[in-house]
């Protein structure tokens, strides 16, 4: 058995033992609180800091649904009224939240590689889980992604997924493929417009394609992005019509799909740019799944870093 996680930045590298360690344990805690209707106190004196850099409503209120479900203390920190909009270094913000005695930090940042910057810099028993940074990782959207996926699909070893939108800029994207690889998935197909294409070298042992009508052939496992409506002047495509016309899942591609194949989502979504509505809120849409599992699957991770 791999030993008790201290910190989550990353799916990277993480072995697949401790990936499914973590969702047969967010299992654990879907059961175990009845769905949420209960709290069950694990966490009781614990206090955990949720620090945001970035806008966030799903994922912040996700995080604190979580650690109150398991008894602890939630602090939001409002960056608009602390010091660090007056410049103060953000190392020495995290000295100073510190000495207030936290358990946890779920920070999110503009800038890749800031938890782990936390973590080197910290200098208390604090632990630091990632809730993204940058384009780099996410890494409980990755486990709440897979697990929604085992729910429905046990053996990953039988899937082609394929991941469609600006895979080249997606935290999400890096942390699906990681999890997925790590769970021992068939094939891994990467779908943009070549404005929105990382290099192969990043995703290594991938499929990538501009042509999303062959990509979603026989899929078993369709995951949208979010498009950026910023970056949309990057493409070929330069209106909302285009791009849905050439990127966007509507029925007519999800039936070259495998029969039932699973449409996901990281929210928020753009209806009618990268999913039609009645995909987005179809039979075969797991969309909802995903948001529900990403409080059970955070509860585990908070679990896991600070259980005693």
């Amino acid at each position: 058995m791999s030993s008790r996680l201290r910190h989550l930045t990353t799916l990277e590298n993480l072995p697949r033992e401790t990936i499914e360690r973590l969702l047969d344990r967010a299992e654990y805690m879907r059961d175990g609180c009845a769905h949420g209707t209960r709290k069950l106190e694990l966490l009781n004196g614990r206090t955990i800091l949720n620090l945001f850099f970035e806008p966030s409503t799903r994922t912040r209120t996700s995080f604190e649904l979580a650690a109150r479900r398991l008894g602890a203390d939630v602090i939001n920190f409002d960056i608009g009224f602390s010091s660090t909009s007056k410049g103060e270094a953000l190392f020495d913000t995290l000295h100073t939240l510190e000495a207030m005695h936290l358990d946890a930090i779920v920070v999110r940042h503009k800038v890749s590689g800031t938890p782990e910057e936390l973590v080197r810099h910290a200098m208390s028993g604090v632990s630091v889980i990632n809730a993204g940074d940058g384009n780099r990782a996410h890494p409980t959207q990755g486990l709440l992604d897979v697990l929604t996926i085992r729910q429905h699909r046990p053996d990953f070893s039988k899937l082609t997924v394929v991941i469609c939108g600006d895979v080249k800029h997606s935290r999400v994207a890096r942390s699906d493929v990681h999890a997925l690889k790590a769970m021992g998935a068939k094939e891994i197909r990467l779908c943009s417009p070549q404005a929105l294409m990382p290099d192969q070298s990043e995703f290594p042992g991938c499929v990538l394609t501009d042509d999303f009508d062959a990509a979603v052939e026989g899929a078993d496992v369709i995951i949208m992005l979010r498009l950026q409506k910023e970056r949309m002047a990057a493409t070929d495509l330069p209106d909302e019509a285009a791009y849905f016309n050439r990127y966007g899942l509507d029925n007519r591609r999800l039936a070259r799909a495998a029969k039932g194949a699973l449409v996901m989502h990281p929210g928020p979504l753009n209806r009618g740019i990268e999913i039609a509505p009645e995909v987005a809120d179809g039979p075969q849409s797991r969309i909802l799944e995903q948001v529900g599992n990403g409080v059970f699957v955070r509860m585990a991770v908070l679990a896991e870093v600070l259980g005693r």
